[in-house]
């Protein structure tokens, strides 16, 4: 057991006596979504405040990996393409499909997009150029996931989308929160993003309201529930804090006539950025009995449970997300006292 895991079990002494479950990662080939610089002929990244000069990425996902050293060979071959050349984003299904994106400081042209076709088809990679006022791509915006849960389903993302990055650990966390519920009714999720909870655990309740406030993410998850064929699913693009006035009875156009009135919540979903919850979401939390708790960040996680009086842990379990960082992940379910 890692130092990591030890101490992110301590922290959670100081505020429950559950014994925290533990998950491990490989430490290479897990990573399926990186972003790079690019400079001076290599890729580049930061690392403890230096920069770092990169032709392949061990713990890249292995058709990223294989890919970075032979597109690289390609790119500084070509003036056009290198010239204010600032970022080059990779992303991979289970499939080994990747989706590459290049990004420019200048306003990119059709004779650099034709290029990067060629480069597009020579690997096979589905490819994405940003720049000043341009936008190109060889596909379209959507890369299709297969999550090889307990009951496989598909998801969607695109190439500014937030996507779990560990390939190995997303299966797990997914079978573990559905494996939490008891006594579903509906659920509301906060924070849905592309869908990765939403879609599965739609299997389980009567009826899911989930909310987002990015827009690409909104849109990869009516992609999934199309393909996935769910129909108790309804969504809207709403803050948390609109999604407090919605429940108070503010009507919002973006609600599209659902009436949150129609729903019985047993559970409540929360899934939110490092900084954990605000005061708000925790005081609409502490109106449901059940809270399915996903956290990145141990120390906002402990803060937010001594701020939900009332309420005690009745399971949690850790995922190594980010092998070889300080960085854990985890998921919970809370339960009223």
């Amino acid at each position: 057991m890692t130092d990591k895991y030890i101490n992110a079990a301590k922290l959670i002494s100081t505020i429950s006596d559950v014994i925290p479950e533990f998950s491990s990662s490989p430490s290479s080939g897990f990573r399926s979504r990186c972003e790079f610089g690019y400079r001076d002929n290599h890729y580049t990244m930061v690392e403890n405040g230096k920069k770092v000069f990169l032709k392949f990425f061990n713990i890249a996902h292995p058709a990223i990996n294989n890919l970075m050293p032979k597109l690289l060979l390609e790119i500084n071959k070509n003036e056009l393409i290198k010239h204010k050349l600032f970022q080059i984003n990779f992303r991979c299904n289970n499939n080994n499909k990747v989706m590459v994106t290049f990004i420019y400081h200048k306003e990119a042209t059709n004779d650099l997009f034709e290029i990067l076709k060629i480069i597009s088809t020579m690997f096979d990679i589905h490819l994405i150029l940003r720049s000043k006022k341009k936008y190109f791509s060889t596909s379209d915006d959507l890369l299709e996931e297969v999550i090889c849960s307990k009951k496989p389903y598909s998801l969607f993302q695109t190439d500014q989308t937030f996507f779990q990055p560990n390939r190995f650990m997303v299966p797990r966390m997914v079978d573990l929160v559905c494996d939490m519920v008891e006594d579903p009714s509906d659920l509301l999720e906060l924070y849905c993003g592309c869908g990765t909870f939403t879609i599965p655990l739609s299997r389980i309740f009567g009826k899911v309201f989930a909310t987002e406030n990015n827009r690409k993410s909104i849109q990869c998850l009516d992609s999934a529930i199309e393909r996935n064929n769910v129909s108790n699913i309804n969504y809207a693009r709403l803050s948390c804090d609109e999604v407090m006035k919605a429940i108070d009875g503010h009507i919002f156009r973006r609600l599209k006539g659902i009436d949150l009135k129609e729903y019985k919540f047993s559970h409540i979903l929360l899934d939110p950025p490092r900084s954990g919850l605000t005061n708000d979401v925790i005081e609409l939390a502490k109106t449901f009995d059940n809270i399915l708790y996903i956290s990145c960040n141990v120390d906002t996680f402990v803060r937010d449970m001594k701020l939900l009086n009332g309420f005690e842990i009745s399971k949690l379990q850790f995922f190594d997300q980010f092998v070889n960082t300080p960085h854990i992940e985890l998921a919970s379910i809370i339960k009223r006292k």
